[in-house]
C-alpha cells in the first residue's frame, strides 16, 4: 500500500502529547487516529551514538518520560499500543500500555529506526574525525544522506507510511498509540506536510514529542482538530522531534 497525497497541511508545534481539541470524539469516517511519539531517553542519546538497529535499551530518564506521556495520555481514548521492535522504543510502550491497562503493545517492524549501517554504534566524536562531511549530514538530518551498509532514502520512506497504512487499516475508527522513533518522526512530518522525501527539516524532535495524525488505509493527514469541531473537514496540521 502506498499514501496518497494528502496535500500541503497546516504545521503546528505542540508540546510532547499534544492531544487534539474534543478527546473524546472518534473518527467518523472510519478512519484512524494515530499519535505517534518518539521513545524515551537512551544512554547513547545523550553520549551521541547513533542507534539505527542496534538495541540499546532507555535508561531511567526514558523511563520517567515514559511515565510522563502514560499520565498525559490518560484520557486519550487509545484502544491499543503499537511500537517498533527495538528495545528503546518497546520498554517506552510496555510503560504506557502497563499504565493505561492496554493490552501489551504490537510490535511492527516497520516502525523501526532508519538502519544507519556502518556508522552505527560509532559515537558523532569519532565520525568528526573519520567523516566530518557525513557527520555534518547526520547533524542536518539530511533524508538524502547515503548510509554504507544501511537503508536508503526511499525505502526508509516506503516501510515508514506503509506501517502507518498498515495499523490504520487494522483499527478502523479507533485511536491507537504507536511509539516509534525520530528519523521515522521526520519521514511522517515530511509526508504530512506536503515536503518532498529529502526535504531537511529544521527541526530534531525530542525524546516523548509527539504528533497526531489521521489515517485511512489509503491516506495520511495530520490532526490538530478533531472533526465535530472542522468548519471545513479539510483542515489538518500539526507537527514537531532522534534516533
Amino acid at each position: 500500500m502506498k499514501p496518497t497525497d494528502s496535500g500541503p497541511s497546516l504545521v503546528a508545534r505542540p508540546d510532547a502529547a499534544d492531544v487534539p481539541r474534543t478527546a473524546a470524539t472518534e473518527p467518523m469516517d472510519g478512519s484512524t487516529f494515530v499519535c505517534v511519539a518518539r521513545h524515551g531517553e537512551t544512554d547513547w542519546n545523550t553520549a551521541g551514538i547513533l542507534q539505527g538497529w542496534l538495541d540499546v535499551p532507555i535508561n531511567e530518564q526514558g523511563r520517567r518520560q515514559a511515565h510522563e506521556l502514560a499520565a498525559a495520555f490518560c484520557d486519550s481514548g487509545f484502544s491499543c499500543v503499537y511500537s517498533s521492535p527495538l528495545s528503546r522504543s518497546l520498554e517506552t510502550a510496555e510503560i504506557i500500555a502497563g499504565s493505561l491497562c492496554l493490552a501489551p503493545p504490537a510490535r511492527h517492524d516497520g516502525l523501526k529506526e532508519r538502519n544507519f549501517g556502518a556508522v552505527q554504534g560509532i559515537p558523532k566524536a569519532e565520525l568528526a574525525e573519520t567523516n566530518p562531511v557525513l557527520l555534518q549530514q547526520i547533524l542536518r538530518r539530511n533524508p538524502a544522506c547515503s548510509f554504507e551498509q544501511g537503508e536508503s532514502m526511499d525505502d526508509f520512506a516506503d516501510r515508514v507510511l506503509d506501517a502507518i497504512l498498515d495499523i490504520a487499516e487494522l483499527h478502523p475508527g479507533k485511536r491507537v498509540l504507536v511509539i516509534t522513533h525520530g528519523w521515522v518522526m521526520d519521514v511522517i512530518t515530511r509526508h504530512v506536510t506536503g515536503l518532498p522525501r529529502n526535504a531537511i527539516l529544521n527541526m530534531k524532535r525530542k525524546n516523548g514529542e509527539s504528533l497526531w495524525l489521521e489515517a485511512s488505509p489509503q491516506s495520511i493527514r495530520s490532526l490538530r482538530v478533531l472533526p465535530q469541531d472542522r468548519q471545513d473537514r479539510g483542515l489538518s496540521g500539526t507537527v514537531r522531534d532522534d534516533r
